[in-house]
């Protein structure tokens, strides 16, 4: 039944988060909030969802490893899973606000959070000064997004009803998977002899991250992969701010080395990415390739350790 349980849980996060998604997009749409605003905050919030969930679930209910390991793992597979298969797929060309705006803010902001867990403890004080930093971020979005406003965009939208309905069940099935995703993938780990942190790198980040990946695949098959490194990228700065900054605030996280080395290999796959980026401004199917094959020896060293 814990599997079971655990793939209802998955389920209603990945539903509810794209539920989440389509009423929020359709009550910014009604007022008339710029489209480019809808897909850098909302939209990587939506997807975002099931990671706060869970960490948020498992931060207050003292599952602290999963709460941080969830995320790191979750960053991890955005950046070389999410983005590498759709390079794979087809090469894209990186939008130059990403390259030259939130690629650096996804670095520093891997950088902080290796900074504050050298003492293997996310502190309240600590989760605040994330928190503020996602705020800064999204004021930095909306004040570029309203200078380059686009004139004459039409939208089809929901009716304020609907959307009010579909924000608030996407919400409660958000809330309610996370609760069922971390109880059942905490008994599960017990009864495999796993531990936390493992699940949490891989069963819990791995579910939780479907949204990001099954949108990037879409859109690559769609032709336009390029909408991959925007959601992944702006899922694992809001993942950092805003998830473990809320986490931290209200529960102090505490750390350990596994989950220090792990933040370390995260500063590094986004510097990678950072380098691919640069590099005549694409990610090329060999680098999307390269990017595979670096999460699969990632994923055999922490089944290993």
């Amino acid at each position: 039944m814990m599997y079971l349980w655990l793939l209802v849980g998955f389920i209603l996060l990945i539903k509810g988060a794209d539920y989440f998604v389509d009423g929020s997009c359709s009550v910014a749409r009604l007022l008339r909030v710029p489209s480019v605003v809808i897909g850098l905050t909302i939209v990587a919030m939506g997807t975002s969802a099931p990671e706060a969930a869970v960490s948020i679930s498992a931060g207050l209910s003292g599952n602290n490893e999963i709460a941080l390991s969830n995320v790191i793992g979750s960053n991890i597979f955005n950046l070389l899973i999410v983005i590498g298969a759709c390079a794979a797929v087809r090469a894209f060309v990186v939008d130059q606000e990403i390259l030259k705006r939130d690629l650096p803010v996804n670095l520093a902001a891997t950088a902080v959070l290796l900074c504050f867990l050298f003492d293997h403890r996310l502190s309240r004080v600590e989760g605040l000064l994330l928190f503020a930093g996602i705020l800064g971020y999204l004021v930095l979005l909306v004040r570029h997004a309203m200078r380059n406003r686009a004139e004459g965009d039409e939208y089809d939208v929901m009716s304020p009803f609907k959307s009010v309905v579909l924000i608030a069940g996407g919400m409660a099935a958000i809330i309610i998977g996370g609760d069922l995703v971390v109880d059942n993938a905490s008994l599960i780990a017990e009864q495999l002899g796993m531990s936390k942190t493992l699940i949490g790198l891989t069963i819990v980040s791995m579910g939780t991250s479907l949204p990001e990946l099954v949108t990037s695949l879409v859109a690559a098959v769609k032709g336009e992969p390029e909408l991959a490194m925007g959601n992944a990228v702006g899922s694992s700065i809001f993942n950092i701010l805003f998830i473990l900054g809320a986490s931290s605030s209200l529960s102090a996280i505490a750390g350990t080395a596994e989950s220090l080395i792990d933040t370390a290999v995260l500063l590094v796959v986004s510097a990678l990415l950072f380098l691919f980026s640069r590099t005549k401004s694409k990610v090329s199917r060999w680098e999307g390739a390269l990017a595979i094959a670096c999460y699969i020896g990632y994923l055999i060293y922490i089944i290993l350790r």
